[in-house]
């Protein structure tokens, strides 16, 4: 996929490092950081800038719209995820007999909106099984008439598990025919194909596996569930009628995921993204799965071998770029690793592995021989 040339040219700190974090932040290819100076070229020109920026969100909208499998006008962006899942909150506007369902592999910012609403909804929670999955059969009794949302991650940035799309998207319809489905799907963009068609909404932020930087977040909203996924809240770039006459009588929202960018963009952060969607889509997610995912696979037969146990079990039909697993002296195996340059993510008692298209068997290979060498010094 790259080359050992192409890789350095492209990401030249792996010249240096074993990075395997990317589901906490990405390396950027250099083509981000042109990115970055163009923006500031145009920053420089004052308004007149203003005419490179905005082309750039358009060309960001265009090429993101294509990663998510939307159509351009089905896309916005905001700041982060925490920001649209708050905007969210405002569209849905739930009340005390409404229903919402979470699960407990969600990251705080898709799960927690709804219990700091000003009239909070009824939350039901979706446990993960000791193996670390969803079932099914778990969450068919939390749905109802009067579910109005199902929040889940398409990846679990927790384990690495990975939701069975269609028989979920099909439970959701058929037992809670009121409720939208949200999808996050910060820890899939850029690394796996997107399966999560009929969803309602999705969401990522830009900064993982896109390749991106911090300071942005791509919604998507197919236009047939844009009047019901239209946020209350106010600002400017939104608003149909912001400087018109009657601006001071009633804001008038665009639809739909436009409604979700509600001030000036963060232009920086659509550069960025706009040359790392690019970036990926020259290369194809599909040959990104081809490379990293033997990897994936290998990192887990290979923790299996040193007698850990995946937080989540590896399956070949359902790809991840994550790899979980516990261990009691969590934090000194990170230390350890880190000592030699290979970056890994620790926290409370977990180490997660991360791999994405950048990444090579060598890096595998260093891993593990590290982790084997690690884990006899930690329990001597």
């Amino acid at each position: 996929m790259l080359s050992s040339e192409s890789r350095f040219a492209d990401f030249p700190t792996l010249r240096r490092m074993t990075y395997l974090n990317t589901a906490a932040e990405s390396i950027p290819p250099k083509s981000v950081g042109e990115a970055i100076e163009r923006y500031w070229q145009d920053k420089l020109r004052g308004m007149d800038g203003r005419d490179g920026h905005f082309a750039q969100v358009e060309a960001c909208r265009e090429i993101s719209a294509k990663t998510v499998g939307l159509q351009t006008d089905e896309v916005s962006f905001c700041s982060c995820s925490s920001e649209a899942y708050n905007l969210l909150a405002s569209a849905l506007d739930l009340g005390p007999d409404d229903g919402v369902v979470v699960t407990d592999l969600d990251f705080p910012a898709g799960a927690t909106p709804w219990l700091r609403a000003v009239r909070p909804p009824q939350v039901g929670l979706w446990k993960a099984n000791t193996a670390g999955e969803l079932e099914l059969g778990d969450l068919l009794p939390l749905l109802g008439p009067n579910t109005r949302l199902v929040q889940v991650s398409l990846v679990s940035f927790f384990n690495g598990f990975r939701v069975d799309w269609q028989p979920f998207r099909d439970a959701v319809r058929r037992q809670a025919p009121n409720a939208a489905i949200s999808v996050d799907v910060t820890q899939a963009l850029g690394r796996i194909p997107l399966d999560c068609d009929d969803a309602d909404i999705l969401i990522s932020s830009t900064h993982k596996w896109t390749l991106g930087i911090h300071g942005g977040c791509v919604v998507g909203i197919p236009r047939d569930r844009a009047d019901r996924l239209t946020t209350r809240a106010g600002g400017w770039l939104h608003l149909a009628n912001a400087f018109e006459a009657d601006r001071f009588e009633q804001a008038i929202t665009k639809p739909g995921a436009a409604s979700f960018s509600v001030g000036m963009p963060n232009f920086v952060a659509l550069y960025a993204l706009n040359a790392s969607l690019r970036y990926l889509d020259d290369i194809g997610i599909d040959a990104i799965c081809r490379h990293a995912d033997p990897l994936v696979a290998k990192v887990a037969d290979g923790i299996t071998d040193l007698g850990l146990s995946p937080m989540t079990p590896h399956r070949v039909e359902r790809p991840t770029g994550i790899v979980a697993f516990r261990h009691d002296q969590a934090a000194a195996i990170e230390q350890r690793l880190r000592s030699e340059d290979v970056h890994v993510m620790h926290h409370a008692g977990r180490i997660r592995i991360a791999i994405h298209g950048y990444n090579t068997a060598d890096d595998i290979d260093k891993l593990l021989d590290l982790l084997r060498t690690t884990l006899r010094e930690v329990t001597k």
